[in-house]
């Protein structure tokens, strides 16, 4: 992926990772586990689970994982794995069916959980036996070499929440609540008196089966903060807000003197799943929770297993600080941020000079950013609303997988080049793969190959594009500056009109034992020749000597090399051709 010519003699403000010493980078691959190897392709719309099928537990194989963890994934997140509503009847179990109309599709959103304390019957070859199966899942998780990410949900359940799997001596939420009153610090819900929940009239339920009316009574507030007995089609109108001590109605008072009841049920919960051998949550929605939850409850579990990880689903700059330095978060989505300004670049919009003002707003937490292209709320890359071609993300991946040392995130089926496109059902054709409906995804499934995992049926398209993105992974395990280096950005030399700062973004990542140079080229129509600077500042703050031979060594794509006098590279710059949409990776060593 790029090919370079240097003409003669080299290239290059400066971050300080705060993170240096850390082992390991974190490369995470997220499963929608109701998809994951679902080989049943009828993929009838609004289908039942009996026509659509659905993957199971016992489906993410030992085989499978070895896979993973040979593509470089070091933890895997499962989506859906804690039982939420659903319109599948496993009455027989003891599990009834939820009302169809505060359920979004027939599988229904594992972000309404029907029952904290279990897992979706759904993913179960016996469903007798489901916390047995999720249980060796996560034990054939450990023995690959590989962590377990789950799901936590804490600002939210389905209007029919029930917990029919309480460990002994629990007490189900919203049990003793006062339904009379619209805020008590001891409620786990807020309620609208005297008013009887409208459910908006413009769903429509292209099922054959007749739907029975939902009752409310006292209407709830909904999960996305609607106070109001009517919320919309748009809001999350199947969900219910939790109650953490927060009057939201008088100016955001907190009642936190006294613990409130609901923090006490979210530690019980995370316990429960730590004690599973979860390895780290995903936690939904983090910044609707008061950050003072997070601030008592992180350290509690942590003294379960200090190596848990916390993730904060987060899009509010401003409470970056906050949730890391008060809440305890390990890591933070980087959606509003670098993800935003990667995607302008990707459709053939913005400019690489917006990644010098990421960073330069983000500089204080950037280590602990989740980087990612793709999960299960964001459109496919290959999607025609996003860039209709997962080729065209290689060169934006590389600076997201190398950038600054916090995890990195692959979603299934990126590396493939899933489109997103299907006319599934409640999810309707939208550019992603849907979290709602019984569904399989042929393309993926090539990769899945009957249970081989061994991409027998991929195109020779999508091996190159896997093979670039394990490349990838890999690449961010074994270099010692990507996982703990510092950042020198190189643009502020180079902006004065010796190259096209547009469309090429330079940069350093060092250690003491590893200095490496990063080129990148976002333009998908031209190769882009011009003489990299470099500075003297440069190589002074990363510890290089001024005088010299200075050996290139191109690490990803190639194995080229070439030397110089460092003399002559700080005078004239490094001549470089780059070719459209690639990067090129140097390590550089001095004589």
């Amino acid at each position: 992926m790029g090919l370079y010519k240097l003409c003669s003699p080299i290239f290059f403000i400066f971050v300080e990772n705060d993170e240096v010493g850390m082992s390991m980078s974190i490369n995470i691959y997220q499963i929608f586990t109701r998809l994951f190897a679902n080989q049943n392709e009828s993929n009838v719309e609004f289908g039942t689970i009996n026509e659509n099928g659905c993957s199971k537990f016992n489906d993410v194989t030992t085989v499978a994982l070895q896979e993973l963890k040979k593509f470089g994934i070091t933890h895997v997140w499962y989506t859906g794995v804690i039982r939420h509503a659903s319109c599948t009847n496993y009455s027989k179990y003891g599990l009834t069916a939820d009302n169809p109309n505060v359920v979004k599709g027939r599988a229904g959103s594992p972000y309404a959980i029907k029952d904290y304390f279990d897992v979706d019957p759904d993913l179960a070859t016996n469903v007798a036996l489901r916390m047995k199966e999720f249980e060796s899942m996560v034990q054939r998780t450990h023995l690959a070499g590989l962590k377990c990410i789950i799901d936590f949900v804490p600002n939210h359940v389905s209007r029919e929440y029930h917990s029919d799997n309480l460990p002994l001596g629990g007490t189900s939420l919203g049990s003793y609540d006062d339904t009379t009153v619209s805020f008590s610090p001891h409620n786990n819900f807020y309620y609208i008196p005297n008013e009887e929940l409208q459910l908006p009239n413009d769903i429509v339920f292209p099922y054959n089966e007749k739907t029975p009316a939902y009752f409310e009574y006292p209407a709830k507030v909904t999960g996305n903060d609607v106070f109001s007995s009517h919320p919309s089609k748009n809001d999350w109108y199947e969900t219910v807000k939790l109650n953490y001590g927060v009057d939201y109605q008088d100016f955001w008072r907190p009642y936190f003197d006294e613990i409130p009841d609901t923090w006490i049920r979210m530690m019980e919960i995370l316990e429960f799943w730590t004690n599973k051998g979860v390895d780290g949550f995903r936690c939904d929605m983090a910044e609707m929770v008061p950050v003072q939850f997070w601030s008592w409850v992180i350290p509690q579990i942590k003294d379960i297993n200090p190596n848990i990880i916390f993730i904060a689903e987060i899009y509010n700059p401003d409470a970056y600080s906050a949730f890391l330095e008060i809440g305890h978060f390990d890591y933070l989505y980087d959606k509003v941020g670098l993800y935003d300004t990667m995607r302008l670049l990707v459709e053939g919009n913005g400019s690489a000079k917006y990644i010098s003002d990421y960073w330069k707003r983000t500089e204080h937490v950037v280590g602990k950013m989740l980087r990612f292209f793709e999960n299960h709320d964001e459109q496919r890359i290959a999607s025609r609303f996003f860039a209709d071609d997962a080729n065209k993300a290689r060169a934006s991946m590389v600076l997201l997988a190398t950038l600054n040392p916090g995890p990195l995130m692959i979603y299934f089926g990126q590396e493939i080049g899933e489109k997103g496109m299907c006319k599934e059902g409640f999810s309707g054709i939208d550019g992603r793969t849907t979290i709602f409906d019984y569904w399989s995804l042929p393309e993926y499934n090539k990769w899945v190959n009957g249970g081989a995992f061994d991409g027998g049926r991929l195109s020779e398209e999508q091996k190159d594009l896997r093979e670039f993105y394990m490349k990838l992974l890999n690449f961010r395990l074994q270099s010692d500056a990507v996982q703990n280096g510092n950042f020198y950005d190189l643009m502020w030399k180079n902006n004065g009109g010796n190259l096209d700062s547009d469309k090429i973004y330079a940069y350093t990542r060092y250690t003491e034992n590893e200095k490496l140079l990063f080129v990148i080229n976002f333009d998908f129509t031209q190769t882009h020749t011009f003489r990299l600077i470099l500075g003297d500042h440069a190589l002074k703050t990363m510890k290089c000597p001024l005088t010299g031979t200075m050996t290139m060594t191109e690490v990803f794509e190639s194995d080229f090399s070439d030397s110089f006098a460092t003399e002559d590279v700080l005078e004239h710059g490094l001549p470089i051709s780059i070719l459209p949409n690639s990067a090129l990776v140097f390590r550089l060593e001095w004589k």
